[in-house]
C-alpha cells in the first residue's frame, strides 16, 4: 500500500466540476462544523454535537428513524487527516470517473455508492458474531449507537468504477523502502486491488474479533461493491471509449 500522488487523467473531456464541488462542500462542512457548529444543527455547541445528530447511527436507521442521516452522514469527517485522506482519494480518483460518465451519472454513482456503504455497514453489525459484540460493548461503544461519519464510502464506489471502467491508468503511489521515500508508478487495478483486499481483511478481522479499529471497514467494501455493480448501468460508452483512447495515447499504446 502506498499514498496515492496522481493518475493519468482524461480532463480532455471536460472539467471535473462535480468533483471538485463535492469536495468543496466537504471541506465547507467541515470548517463550519468546528467553528460554528449551531449553523448545520440548531443548538449545536460542538462538533461532536453536529456528528450526533447528522452521523448515521444503525440503530435508529433500522428502525426507520432519522434516515436523512444516511445522506448527512457522507459529509461529515472526524478529523482534519480524515478529511484530507478522503479528499485527496476523491481529488486524484474522481476526476477520470466523472469524465466517463458525465456530471449526473457520476453523482448518482457518488450518492448510491455512499447509501450502498451505509447498508453493509449496518448489515456487518447485524451479522456479527454475538460474542464479538458483546466483547465490542465492553471494550467500545456499543457498534450499533456509535455515529458513521465520512465520504469513505462513496469515494469507494468511485474506487470500484475506476478499477473496472480503466483498470490500465497508471497511479503514482508514495511508499517506503525502510525509511527512503520512493515513488511508483503502478496500473490502477493493483493499486486499487490491494487497497480493497486491505479492506476486505481488516473487515474480516474487527466482525471476528469485535475490536474497533475505528473505522468502517465493511463500509468501504460496500461502497466498492456498489461501485462496480453501477459502473456498467451508469457508463457512457462513447465517453468511455474517447478515455481509452487518450488513456492509450499517454501510455504510448496509440
Amino acid at each position: 500500500m502506498g499514498i496515492p500522488l496522481g493518475d493519468e487523467d482524461v480532463r480532455e473531456l471536460g472539467s471535473p466540476i462535480v468533483n471538485l464541488t463535492l469536495i468543496a462542500t466537504n471541506f465547507i462542512v467541515f470548517v463550519v462544523g468546528l467553528t460554528a457548529p449551531w449553523i448545520l444543527v440548531s443548538g449545536a455547541r460542538s462538533y461532536n454535537d453536529v456528528i450526533v445528530a447528522l452521523g448515521a447511527i444503525p440503530a435508529y436507521l433500522v428502525l426507520g428513524d432519522r434516515l436523512y442521516t444516511v445522506i448527512t452522514s457522507m459529509f461529515l469527517h472526524g478529523s482534519w487527516a480524515h478529511i484530507i485522506g478522503n479528499m485527496i482519494y476523491l481529488y486524484i480518483f474522481g476526476d477520470n470517473v466523472e469524465a466517463i460518465l458525465g456530471r449526473a451519472r457520476y453523482l448518482a454513482l457518488y450518492m448510491l455508492s455512499g447509501i450502498g456503504a451505509v447498508v453493509f455497514h449496518i448489515a456487518s453489525i447485524a451479522l456479527m458474531p454475538a460474542s464479538a459484540l458483546a466483547n465490542a460493548a465492553l471494550t467500545s461503544a456499543n457498534p450499533w449507537m456509535v455515529p458513521a461519519v465520512g465520504a469513505s464510502g462513496a469515494i469507494s464506489g468511485v474506487l470500484g468504477a475506476y478499477a473496472l471502467l480503466i483498470p490500465f491508468s497508471r497511479v503514482r503511489m508514495l511508499t517506503f523502502w525502510g525509511w527512503f521515500p520512493i515513488v511508483l508508478s503502478v496500473p490502477a487495478s493493483i493499486f486499487i486491488g490491494f487497497w480493497f483486499v486491505y479492506q476486505l481483511f481488516m473487515g474480516l478481522a474487527t466482525s471476528i474479533s469485535g475490536v474497533s479499529a475505528g473505522i468502517a471497514f465493511w463500509a468501504h467494501v460496500g461502497g466498492f461493491l456498489t461501485g462496480i455493480a453501477l459502473a456498467p448501468i451508469l457508463v457512457d460508452k462513447r465517453r468511455l471509449g474517447l478515455a481509452l483512447r487518450i488513456l492509450l495515447v499517454k501510455s504510448g499504446y496509440y
